[in-house]
């Protein structure tokens, strides 16, 4: 009889283990839904280097951001192009928390200017050089109150697609209209640069997104890396801390935003 106790008490602790150690991999496993809300706020805040020479620049407070990335960053969040002043900061509010205390200014910004005949503020597009600035998430684990996501950076430049498609302009080509031929995508180079612009890796326009990340891992110490904070409080809002490596150097942004 005791030997057959022991052995349930046995069974039990292992029981226990088994169970506690598959609740702590359930926590530390992170799902495709949450995978794709992180992504999906980062999206909303990384702009372009045209605009304040970083997609995501650096600062320790969303109100000591740069104005043209704060107003530019709410300008590509607009359902609609055509807005009072008050939309304007509410939407700027919904972003960045009710923490956010930058006023749009009433003379308008860069790129929202003021319209007196209707006293409303217009949205302008801007001018994009070549160099398209992406990220993509390198690894993501769970904290007690949230995440930590980390980030590569990276410039992919399409100049070469640019040059093909000015080329092609210049060429007249006779085409039959009653012709099947399929028409066949032009084959150019892809060159993805790090944030210092150096040339890294050259790829075809015909390579699928995850071979050229493939490649950037390969060499991953020659790209700059962000390690984003998300956090969450108790007036369901996301405090989020980033903290950017690259080559070496460490730097610090960190801003407030609304719950995703």
């Amino acid at each position: 009889m005791k030997k057959l106790l022991a052995v349930i008490c046995i069974l039990v602790v292992i029981f226990i283990g088994m169970y506690i150690y598959k609740t702590n991999i359930s926590r530390s496993n992170i799902s495709i839904v949450e995978v794709n809300k992180i992504q999906e706020f980062i999206s909303k805040i990384y702009l372009w280097e045209e605009i304040s020479g970083e997609a995501l620049p650096k600062f320790n407070n969303i109100n000591e951001a740069p104005d043209l990335w704060v107003w530019e960053v709410v300008k590509k969040n607009l359902e609609q192009y055509e807005l009072t002043y008050e939309e304007i900061q509410e939407k700027a509010i919904e972003i960045f928390g009710k923490e956010f205390t930058k006023q749009f200014p009433k003379q308008g910004s860069e790129y929202i200017y003021y319209d007196e005949s209707t006293n409303k503020y217009l949205a302008t597009g801007i001018g994009l050089n070549e160099l398209e600035d992406l990220f993509f998430i390198k690894e993501i684990k769970r904290t007690k109150r949230g995440y930590e996501a980390e980030i590569v950076e990276y410039l992919e430049d399409y100049s070469e697609e640019i040059q093909s498609s000015e080329e092609d302009d210049n060429i007249n080509i006779n085409v039959d209209i009653n012709s099947n031929t399929d028409n066949q995508e032009m084959e150019y180079n892809i060159y993805i640069r790090n944030l210092k612009l150096e040339t890294i890796i050259t790829t075809k326009n015909t390579e699928s997104e995850s071979s050229k990340i493939e490649k950037i891992k390969e060499n991953i110490d020659k790209f700059s890396t962000k390690i984003v904070t998300i956090v969450e409080n108790d007036r369901q809002n996301v405090y989020r801390k980033c903290k950017m490596r690259q080559l070496g150097q460490v730097k610090f942004v960190s801003f407030l935003c609304r719950k995703m």
